[in-house]
């Protein structure tokens, strides 16, 4: 395969230099490309081929132990200055990080093959689409990367001569922990990772590229990439209206990207489809409105607790072309995860490669184990998944997890007080057994941990695209908390596919549909407005879900939003001059409402 960018070709030459590899190899995209790249992983042990009858395509990879998660403590932001990273972000600068990841990578692939793979974020050669190259030594990440992006020939041809890539270098290097950096380089276009191999670490079109380096490139450019969702709701009549969603880690993120609605809906000809599970970028259309596209090809999802009823259409995704990565290998080459089934399987290899049998107290599958599956395996993956001008959102919802303080869903006033929403986003511990409250984390619009640049620039930049265009072209913006207990523990909400008859009175409130009532923290439903047709739900022994339980879960007591407003404004002074003054008003302003 032939280069003509000699910018591409460049960073390829200089990044050879320094790691000395002992060939190198282009990825072209072709099928019989990957196919021996998979054959060769497999006679090294990289991979094992699982079951072709029963998971065809399948393939079945370990991490080493000490290398199981992404590395917040070793991720950084390189940019120019400390306060272009911001308070929230871990901050090194450029040139020591260079450096110091110069001299750790140097000669480390004297023994390995340089793998050099063109790769689109988004639909090849549309408009919200941006292309990076990544250097790896790793073929796990190549038939990774050929899953979750677009790889190869098409790319470089999208790209022509530009020099609009995101240069991206990855070594395994000796897995060393101690040794580990992930390094994003917003300012250049660059982001290096250096002695890991696990997904989020190294598959660098993820997190790295499509949320660090990209919403410092949307804040430059004027648009948005953001850690969320995007589905359709389909009505009776064939019309499809688009929402995109933000909720922390171990809030049903996945599992609302894929729900099935309730039989009742169902029978009435209602449909959810998936554009995206994790990533969207946003753009606004020649007609004013929001459009947003996912960027990626595939989904990389955690393994356990992913069962037939907790999400079929995602375990469903897996049964072909997928990559599983840190579960239980069982002898007949299929694998297994703790909430699969009810059945463990025994005399069978742990994540760790040991024997493991269910009833020795440890865990089979790692908690963060995980499936590279293709998009295009989802059931309900969108026919407007691959449209190159995105879909366009009529609503934007954030999410947290919160025992009490939170109603079940309420909407914002506008704009800039819907950014406020996002921005005191937030997730608790609780301890379920005495519904007691435990510690808030803020992770404002879900990217505490992916945004490139400085988060009071970033909730900026947020308040900045809502003046792009007029306000009523703009998505409504909500909150929502699947989360509520009562007073013994027990979830007051169903929650799964029966959130759906949230996300109907969301469009119905997006098309004037419906009315609602003002409150000190927005507009909240009425009750009466939320179909509860069909909807069977046992809170506790002889306690079934009701009307007054609706109720319950759609007031506002201002007695604990009041205390949230202290870890609020600690938030807010963390991050520091950059924080927004609107979205100081914002807190004084809901506090004086409470206390009326």
């Amino acid at each position: 395969m032939e280069c003509t960018n000699s910018r591409v070709n460049q960073f390829v030459a200089e990044s050879a230099e320094l790691l000395q590899p002992k060939n190198i190899v282009w990825i072209d995209g072709s099928e019989a490309q990957l196919e021996a790249l998979r054959e060769e992983a497999v006679s090294t042990g990289e991979i094992v081929r699982l079951n072709q009858e029963k998971l065809p395509n399948c393939y079945y990879h370990r991490t080493a132990v000490n290398d199981v998660a992404r590395v917040e403590a070793r991720t950084f932001i390189c940019s120019g200055t400390k306060e272009n990273a911001g308070a929230t972000n871990n901050w090194m600068a450029p040139a020591e990080a260079y450096a110091m990841t110069d001299e750790i990578m140097a000669g480390s692939m004297q023994d390995h093959t340089m793998y050099v793979i063109p790769f689109s974020m988004g639909v090849v050669g549309s408009p919200f689409s941006k292309v990076g190259i990544e250097i790896t030594d790793s073929i796990y990440v190549v038939l990774n990367m050929a899953i979750m992006t677009r790889v190869g020939e098409k790319v470089l041809a999208a790209l022509g001569d530009s020099d609009d890539f995101v240069r991206g270098l990855h070594s395994k290097c000796e897995l060393d922990e101690e040794k580990r950096y992930i390094l994003q380089f917003p300012e250049d276009n660059a982001i290096r990772s250096c002695n890991s191999g696990y997904g989020g670490n190294v598959l660098l079109g993820k997190k790295c590229f499509a949320l660090r380096i990209a919403s410092y490139q949307g804040w430059k450019e004027g648009w948005m990439a953001e850690h969320m969702l995007i589905l359709g709701v389909e009505n009776p009549q064939g019309e499809t209206k688009y929402i995109a969603a933000a909720f922390p880690s171990a809030c049903g993120k996945t599992n609302l990207a894929m729900l099935i609605p309730p039989e009742g809906y169902r029978a009435k000809g209602y449909k959810v489809w998936t554009v995206g599970d994790d990533i969207a970028w946003i753009r606004i259309g020649k007609d004013g409105r929001f459009y947003a596209q996912n960027p990626e090809a595939g989904f990389f999802g955690v393994a356990p607790g992913t069962n037939e009823k907790s999400n079929p259409n995602a375990l469903a995704c897996t049964r072909e072309g997928t990559i599983f990565t840190n579960v239980v290998l069982k002898k007949d080459g299929t694998v297994w995860w703790e909430g699969l089934d009810k059945n463990p399987p025994h005399g069978v290899e742990n994540w760790k490669g040991e024997p493991w049998n269910p009833d020795d107290g440890s865990k089979g599958a790692h908690p963060n184990s995980r499936f590279t599956a293709p998009a295009r395996n989802c059931p309900c993956i969108s026919p407007e998944w691959e449209n190159p001008n995105g879909v366009p959102l009529s609503a934007i919802v954030f999410g947290g997890r919160r025992a009490k303080t939170a109603p079940l869903v309420y909407q914002s006033r506008d704009w800039e007080h819907g950014v406020f929403v996002g921005s005191i986003m937030a997730s608790e511990t609780t301890a379920a057994a005495s519904g007691a409250v435990g510690v808030v984390r803020r992770d404002p619009m879900a990217m505490l941990p992916f945004c490139g640049y400085n988060m009071g620039d970033y909730f900026q930049h947020w308040l900045d695209m809502g003046k792009k265009t007029d306000a009523d072209k703009l998505p409504k913006i909500f909150n929502v908390n699947w989360f509520r207990l009562d007073d013994e523990g027990h979830f007051l909400w169903p929650g799964f596919g029966d959130n759906f008859r949230v996300l109907e009175w969301i469009l119905k409130r997006c098309a004037g549909e419906v009315d609602a009532q003002e409150t000190a923290i927005g507009y909240v439903p009425y009750a009466e407005d939320i179909n509860l047709e069909g909807l069977d739900y046992t809170i506790s022994e002889g306690h079934k879900f009701g009307i007054e339980d609706l109720k319950s879960i759609l007031t506002v007591e201002a007695p604990y939003w009041l205390e949230d407003i202290k870890s609020i404004r600690e938030f807010y002074a963390k991050i520091g001059e950059a924080m927004p003054k609107e979205l100081l008003a914002e807190v004084e302003a809901m506090e004086q409402r409470l206390k009326a």
